[in-house]
């Protein structure tokens, strides 16, 4: 089943008792049984919600897993891997990625005694001189966000096989469209479906899919531990948001690439970053990896100006000033005091997200509304 059939199809049926194609919104919050523990398949809607449970199901098949499981967060999902981990375990970590993510592994699992490790991921030798007997986890994000480098996730699944370790793949900017981790080796993915699996900007959400029964029991007995589920309505909204992902998809990339050429050529631009360059750091893994650039660009303003930076963010008036990404609607944002104000600025340097830089989440607008909108903006 090639993609556009499956994110449409894969995983779902229709009603069982109504025949409605589209999943129903199951807002309930328990489930009468025959008798006690007697029931059908459903108790309680924080262990299971047959909304959710499509969800999860659609999911998984588009990520070509088997399990799949929803948060009420992308955080929540990270929060949940983590939690597989004990003190005293050790987190290998790409030094570019996003803030929040930065955030709850140094002030929420560090002080329980997790110890987390930021390497350049650009070159695999970095990872593998970071392994030692306490690593249990390696955790990928690519495209890195905002700085849209290009992790090998082939080469980084090789190396932890072959020292037990986990691998975790935060596959947000890319999705499944473009590429399918698991398939390059990676034992879980994780999404913030808030963004382009929903869409719409309408959703707050995180998903973990797996194909390993044992990860996937421990994933959701801290899914129904913790609590941090997703509600009936918000899965109904990522479900529809998931069968036009194709075609969203589609469109993202070819907006993205249309102004990441142009914005190359500004003369008040300094340095772009958008994976389908050749020039891009890894662009050779990108090609092999990835089925497409994506809609995601950053780019820096000549002179380092964080005046001129934050006049651009507020200049344009088809690009909203906005956190997230991934909508049908294009998003301006400044990295260093937004996204990213949560990492230190010294920290945030070293990988290069210098004050002036730009990130832009290209929607699925006519692409010369989107330049000239910039073209005012930097002027």
């Amino acid at each position: 089943m090639k993609f556009g059939t499956k994110a449409i199809h894969g995983g779902l049926e229709p009603d069982s008792a109504t025949g409605a194609i589209m999943t129903p919104i199951y807002q309930t919050s328990t489930y009468v049984q025959e008798g006690i523990g007697v029931h059908k398949g459903y108790a309680y809607s924080r262990s299971a919600n047959p909304t959710r449970s499509a969800l999860e199901s659609n999911i998984a098949a588009i990520e070509n897993g088997q399990y799949g499981a929803c948060f009420a967060s992308g955080i929540a999902a990270i929060d949940c891997v983590i939690k597989m981990l004990n003190p005293g375990d050790e987190v290998i970590s790409t030094d570019d990625l996003y803030g929040g993510t930065y955030r709850i592994f140094k002030t929420i699992f560090e002080k329980y005694g997790i110890v987390f490790h930021f390497v350049d991921m650009l070159d695999i030798q970095n990872v593998k001189n970071a392994i030692n007997e306490n690593t249990k986890l390696i955790w990928v994000e690519t495209p890195t966000n905002p700085m849209m480098n290009i992790i090998d996730i082939e080469a980084v699944a090789k190396l932890a096989k072959e020292t037990g370790v986990l691998l975790a793949v935060d596959n947000t900017f890319a999705t499944p469209y473009l590429q399918n981790p698991l398939d390059q080796g990676a034992d879980i993915v994780m999404h913030s479906a808030t963004k382009y699996l929903g869409g719409h900007s309408d959703v707050v959400m995180g998903a973990l899919v797996c194909n390993d029964e044992g990860i996937a029991k421990e994933m959701y007995r801290i899914q129904n531990s913790s609590g941090a589920v997703t509600a009936p309505m918000d899965s109904f909204l990522v479900l529809r948001g998931i069968k036009t992902l194709h075609v969203r998809m589609q469109r993202h990339c070819e907006n993205g690439e249309k102004i990441a050429r142009w914005l190359k050529t500004h003369p008040k631009v300094d340095k772009v970053y958008w994976p389908g360059f050749e020039d891009h750091p890894n662009h050779a893994v990108a090609k092999r990896q990835m089925r497409g650039y994506g809609g995601m660009i950053s780019f820096s303003l000549k002179g380092n100006s964080l005046e001129d930076a934050k006049k651009l963010a507020v200049g344009t008036n088809v690009f909203a000033l906005a956190e997230s990404l991934g909508g049908v609607e294009s998003l301006i944002g400044h990295p260093a005091t937004m996204t990213h104000g949560s990492i230190p600025k010294a920290e945030r340097e070293k990988t290069g997200i210098v004050d002036s830089l730009i990130r832009l989440s290209v929607g699925i607008e006519d692409p010369e509304d989107l330049i000239a909108d910039l073209e005012v903006a930097l002027r």
